[in-house]
């Protein structure tokens, strides 16, 4: 009986390695701690921008990914333009902004 729990617990120490190594991160794909690192600073910064009573009549879309920070869409003036993008910047974990919006 030993020998078989021996073997239960190898099996399940190689599946745990496995699994592991499956969550990292690639060049194309984040992690699972990625994901969720970038959906919070996704959030924090669409919730900044909305509660700005500048920026808040604009749309502005943010997309982030493993840090970068993707803003597009449209704004009013060039001022908006760098007040979404300095605001995007104060978020912990932003480590780049890709500015991406259009002054109309």
């Amino acid at each position: 009986m030993k020998k078989r729990n021996r073997f239960v617990a190898y099996f399940a120490l190689v599946m745990l390695m496995v699994a592991f190594m499956a969550c990292g991160s690639t060049s194309t794909q984040e992690s699972t701690g990625e994901y969720v690192d970038d959906s919070v600073i996704t959030t924090k910064v669409k919730a900044l921008l909305a509660e700005d009573d500048f920026l808040k009549s604009f749309q502005v879309s943010v997309e982030t990914y493993k840090g970068t920070v993707q803003l597009s869409g449209s704004v009013g003036s060039q001022k908006a333009v760098d007040k979404a993008v300095e605001i995007t910047r104060s978020v912990k974990g932003v480590k780049s902004v890709k500015n991406n919006l259009i002054v109309k």
